[in-house]
């Protein structure tokens, strides 16, 4: 088969992990340690290098990495441990497992992990709770890309990426790449504005993409449904879509039609806070585009109108002919050279008893099994497999419900929680109700490479390896179809484990041996692999980057994997499931008043970490010392509050401090909190190392009527708040307060 970026490999290439987008750097090596990452050697990826990346020396080689399995000789919580081996660990851990399955079922164990790490499981996470009988795993991908590529396949059966560096058009809802923060779409982007593409951002504040786009649509938070819904109001009315392709390859059409009707300019302009006059001139400016992408953003995957808003971004880039065209929202497939996770995880194991008893998926079931498997036949038929867990988004429980059967044993017990490279507490809404929960278990493991606020809570803390210490092929979880090569440059220490290691280990002690046939990491890559007729040192040999040529509108010989076979404007799928099978926008249950004046936009990504990770590494660390709470220079002024100065802010649900940044752009009313902080160095002087101190994730609600009907997903993005000063810093070290 043709390939793209192909060579014989000249130097040794590790993908980095550090964040979640993988890219592809060369490692130096002296002393049998990691001494340097450096850009790749091609010069379309060279670019795609950031301070995270350049740091994984010091993360690699932190004096404070775990390197041997802990025990907890304490009570829950209290940080202390002793050494054992990873064998004991093991056999310790398998034995109360089952004891806690014997007492309460398979589902009484959860599973939370993260992608960065996750992607040397192979599936075999989900591989063992298959069989074992466990529907409960859960991950950050619930509110981050996962969810969304889940509801994009009720459009229309796949996840799409986007065709950046041929577009003519980049629409960024909220998205704010960045040179160090999702530097290879911050790459593209600039490549394709310079070959001419128009940039239309929709953004309350002025962010560094909206400061220089061709439009900036400065709209309320929460209310991207009702943006897009003006949008197709203006494509609809003026005849704009693409007519052909609306009749042959669409159904709902006059429904959509009917639904969009209720949303014209004037009440668009009302919800949203932007100007119709504006309105209208983005619109024509997407629909009319040569070509027009809309990259996937975390923004609408965390609102109560979530599905809804995912959604209409599908509609908008079916109707206009922006799907599986060149410079459009491609629809890769799986890599036929590469055996895909979904192969991997035997999801054919799970029986229909166990996957009913899948949390959330009752109420709120759009990613969980309930949904997902009214694709499964088409699926087969589009794709060649049943299964398509796109960015391991698509087969998940809902983390609000795991963490109340946690807590209250409601609707049954759960007793025991395995969190993989996720710092769980700190990772998901309502974070008082989570700490509950963890207290409340029988078991708890941890697999990572820091102590973490939850390895701190938890029963076994298992040393894990990192990104040089292993061989891996990272296919982006099947949002693409490249795969890139990563090699093993280091040793990791003796008592470390890979995740998919642990999964191996403990399916053996379970008696699934035959199930996980596997000896070593590169055995599971010659079975990945054994589609191409090659073995990991074969590939490694030939390639440092693996794509099949792109083929273009495959939905005129297969057509689309949706019941209808077409894109299902109006979801059959939802439909079925009770559900509207339109989007619509709705208004949270409360709104911003005397009270909370601010609306709260949380989950801020500073450019120095990733998720809860880095706060540790002092070259990063330095960066960022402490975090800030946003506002609007006449926000600050109305509430005596000044840059630089330490404040609460307090929401119906919780408080967290941090110090004043003022920002003139910053949206008037608007409050944006960073995600994640925790403060490493304060372990040993602080509960759980501060982990309550700062983090976004006590603030938010996740009671239903915060969440999104279809996904149960929480309106992290405009919920009400106020600021309070303090009149001194709050106890802190001298890293967290500046010094």
């Amino acid at each position: 088969m043709s390939t793209v970026a192909t060579s014989p490999l000249r130097d040794r290439h590790v993908v980095c992990t550090v964040c979640d987008i993988g890219c592809q750097l060369r490692a130096e090596v002296a002393d049998g340690k990691l001494t340097k990452v450096l850009p790749h050697e091609n010069p379309l990826l060279a670019r795609n290098i950031c301070y995270k990346g350049t740091a994984a020396p010091a993360i690699h080689n932190h004096p404070d990495r775990l390197r041997v399995p802990l025990k907890r000789a304490g009570e829950r919580g209290q940080d202390e441990w002793v050494e054992i081996s990873y064998q004991q660990a093991m056999d310790e851990i398998a034995e109360k497992l089952q004891d806690i399955v014997a007492k309460y079922g398979a589902e009484s164990l959860a599973v939370s992990t993260s992608g960065w790490n996750t992607q040397v499981t192979h599936g075999m996470d989900r591989r063992f709770m298959n069989l074992l009988g466990s529907p409960n795993w859960i991950s950050g991908v619930s509110l981050c890309a996962g969810n969304t590529a889940a509801v994009n396949k009720l459009t229309y059966g796949w996840f799409p990426f986007p065709d950046i560096m041929n577009t003519k058009c980049v629409v960024l809802i909220g998205h704010n790449p960045k040179r160090h923060s999702w530097t290879p779409i911050f790459n593209m982007i600039n490549a394709a504005r310079a070959n001419g593409a128009k940039l239309i951002v929709l953004d309350p504040r002025v962010s560094e993409q909206a400061a220089q786009a061709d439009l900036h649509l400065s709209l309320r938070a929460g209310t991207d449904a009702a943006m897009l819904f003006g949008w197709l109001n203006v494509i609809i009315e003026e005849k704009l879509y693409d007519q052909d392709f609306v009749r042959d390859w669409t159904v709902g059409w006059d429904e959509l039609c009917a639904r969009v009707a209720e949303y014209p300019l004037d009440r668009v302009e009302q919800v949203t806070g932007v100007d119709r006059d504006q309105i209208r001139t983005a619109a024509r400016m997407y629909a009319t585009a040569k070509s027009a992408v809309i990259p996937w953003t975390p923004i609408t995957d965390q609102q109560i109108s979530s599905t809804s808003g995912i959604r209409l971004q599908s509609i908008l880039r079916a109707i206009t002919g922006n799907l599986d065209v060149v410079g459009g929202e491609t629809l890769g497939g799986f890599n036929p050279d590469f055996l895909p996770e979904s192969r991997v995880q035997f999801h054919e194991a799970l029986s229909q008893e166990q996957r009913d008893k899948q949390l959330g998926s009752g109420d709120h079931p759009a990613y969980t099994y309930r949904a997902q498997d009214l694709l499964g036949d088409v699926t087969e038929k589009v794709w060649g497999y049943r299964y398509a867990d796109l960015v391991m988004g698509c087969y998940m429980a809902n983390p609000t419900a795991v963490f109340r059967a946690m807590a209250d044993s409601d609707p049954y017990p759960v007793k025991a929680l395995f969190a993989l490279g996720n710092n769980t507490l700190l990772s998901y809404p309502n974070q008082h109700q989570i700490y509950r929960a963890l207290m409340n278990q029988e078991l708890i493991v941890a697999h990572e490479i820091f102590m973490t606020p939850t390895a701190m809570l938890a029963d076994y803390v298992l040393p894990g390896d990192v990104f040089s210490e292993r061989n891996h092929i990272a296919d982006t979880w099947s949002w693409t179809n490249r795969l890139t090569v990563s090699e093993k440059v280091v040793e990791p220490s003796a008592e470390a484990s890979s995740t998919f290691q642990f999964w191996r280990d403990l399916a053996h002690r379970f008696g699934f041996g035959e199930h996980f046939p596997w000896s070593t990491l590169e055995e599971v890559l010659d079975f990945r692999l054994s589609p191409s007729g090659k073995t990991f040192d074969q590939f490694v040999h030939d390639h440092y980057m693996h794509s099949p040529l792109p083929e273009f509108r495959k939905y005129e010989k297969m057509g689309f994997a949706t019941p209808s076979g077409k894109v299902e404007l109006a979801s059959s799928v939802l439909a079925e499931l009770g559900f509207d099978p339109l989007p619509y926008h709705r208004e949270p249950p409360v709104a911003p008043g005397d009270d909370y004046p601010y609306a709260v936009f949380t989950g801020v990504r500073e450019d120095s970490f990733f998720q809860t990770g880095q706060r540790n590494i002092p070259v990063l660390r330095r960066r960022t010392p402490r975090p800030s709470l946003f506002l609007h220079p006449a926000d600050a002024a109305r509430d005596g509050l000044a840059d630089g100065d330490w404040a609460r802010l307090e929401t119906p649900t919780g408080s967290v401090v941090a110090v004043i940044a003022v920002k003139d752009t910053m949206k008037q009313g608007h409050v944006r909190v960073p995600h994640g902080w925790w403060y490493p160095e304060m372990r040993g002087s602080a509960d759980l190392a501060g982990a309550f101190i700062s983090s976004d994730a006590v603030l938010c609600d996740d009671s239903p009527q915060w969440l999104d009907y279809e996904q149960g997903i929480p309106h992290f993005k405009g919920f009400p708040g106020r600021v309070v000063k303090l009149d001194e810093p709050p106890a802190l070290s001298s890293i967290a307060l500046g010094g």
